[in-house]
């Protein structure tokens, strides 16, 4: 029995001249992938940079994806080598690597996340991207470099020197702009209308799509539109956090303000006015 590799949605897409929409899961619970899944969403963004989740609870993640046919992204810690291997192990589409700083940076990850004849990655097979050691094994290694993603984070002001020799390496497929952390590198926290942060996501899909990587950012769902227009084909346009967060105080408002008018409507002891 020979069982090939999964092959990649996202990728599939973006090849194909389509458009990618990633949701941000931060809460460390299956189901609230599954759920963002069946809603259409084509990738699930896995956070381990920031949040760090237990190695189980990404499985079981990686796994409700995969029961909807969508893919996952795990943006990694800055580590060794095996940080940036594992989640591709456990049958994540991808991996993003957050603050690509420099070429020899990119070369390094590319080293470390790609295998022969491109890169020098750690060799198991017998884990869930490899059907735990039923697949062929030089097949493994080729669909390995082909059907799963690397993203270059871009972040700080530093790479953008480079951006140019960075994006004619062959070995990853997209140049993600992060504009909070650039924000806050340029001097100017939380201000993503300033100059330098325009300038700088045009410049990122600019060089992407001259070198033939795809381009990502994150963003509002009211600037899909003039991301897209500028040639960005993904887009993660949400988070679990941030959805629970404002219908727990809508849903709480809403009840202040029903409670303020039967108040008003029968006055302060209960008494109809």
């Amino acid at each position: 029995m020979t069982i090939k590799m999964r092959e990649s949605l996202v990728l599939k897409k973006l090849r194909n001249g389509e458009n990618v929409c990633s949701f941000k899961v931060n809460l460390a619970d299956a189901r609230v992938v599954e759920i963002a899944a069946q809603a259409g969403f084509d990738c699930l963004w896995l956070d381990q940079e920031h949040i760090g989740q237990d190695w189980s609870i990404l499985a079981s993640q990686i796994w409700a994806a995969k029961s909807q046919g969508k893919d996952t992204l795990v943006r990694v810690p800055r580590g060794s080598y095996s940080d940036y291997v594992k989640p591709l192990e456990l049958d994540a589409s991808g991996i993003m690597v957050p603050h690509v700083m420099s070429l020899a940076d990119a070369k390094k990850v590319i080293e470390m996340t790609r295998f022969h004849p491109i890169g020098k990655r750690a060799i198991d097979g017998g884990n869930a991207d490899g059907a735990y050691a039923a697949g062929n094994f030089k097949a493994y290694l080729k669909d390995a470099n082909q059907q799963r993603f690397v993203i270059f984070q871009i972040e700080d002001p530093e790479p953008l020197e480079d951006l140019e020799e960075i994006a004619k390496l062959d070995g990853f497929d997209m140049l993600f702009f992060g504009p909070g952390d650039f924000s806050q590198a340029i001097g100017a926290p939380g201000d993503m209308d300033h100059p330098k942060i325009q300038e700088a996501r045009k410049k990122v899909v600019d060089v992407a799509r001259k070198y033939g990587k795809f381009a990502g950012t994150t963003g509002p769902i009211t600037k899909v539109a003039a991301y897209q227009d500028m040639g960005y084909q993904f887009i993660s346009i949400g988070a679990d956090v941030l959805t629970l967060t404002k219908y727990c105080a809508d849903l709480v408002a809403g009840f202040g303000n029903a409670a303020e008018k039967v108040n008003n409507e029968k006055g302060y002891y209960g008494a109809k006015k």
